[in-house]
């Protein structure tokens, strides 16, 4: 069922991932194609936002946040996951594997170096604050509009 909470954390997270995709491009290396890297990870925000910010916002404060924190949480796991999946195709498709297995274990080194590579004070500051502020406004929009 369509809320505003849900729709308020869509779009919060939506903008949160926008945000936090200009702060890491400068983080990858020289010359990397982000094509649609900033809308692939907006799509994520929207429905990680959709299907798991909205639907838990109306109970506190406290929870609020920590539902923020979570939507966050889960927005790194499936952009990272769909990105490391993407890059592991792109190496595939050069044969770069051996085989199928190891194409797909590889996809877990992949996230885990994206990972790496992405976990500085500058994106974890701004991915609190933002899940912070994701939380207390969906929290809000169900409480305004029941």
């Amino acid at each position: 069922m369509p809320t505003a909470a849900s729709l308020v954390g869509a779009v919060c997270l939506a903008i949160l991932a926008w945000i936090l995709s200009e702060i890491i491009k400068p983080l990858m290396p020289e010359g990397t194609d982000f094509g649609w890297f900033n809308y692939v990870n907006a799509v994520v925000g929207l429905a990680v936002g959709w299907r798991v910010v909205g639907p838990r916002a109306g109970r506190g404060t406290v929870p609020a946040i920590n539902n923020g924190i979570t939507g966050t949480a889960v927005l790194f796991i499936w952009a990272l996951g769909i990105h490391a999946s993407y890059e592991m195709f792109r190496l595939a498709m050069r044969n770069r594997y051996d085989g199928p297995m190891e194409a797909l274990t590889n996809i877990f080194i992949i996230a885990s170096e994206f990972g790496y590579t992405i976990a500085t004070a500058p994106v974890l500051i701004a991915a609190v604050i933002g899940a912070v502020i994701t939380g207390l406004l969906a929290e809000t929009a169900k409480k305004l509009w029941r």
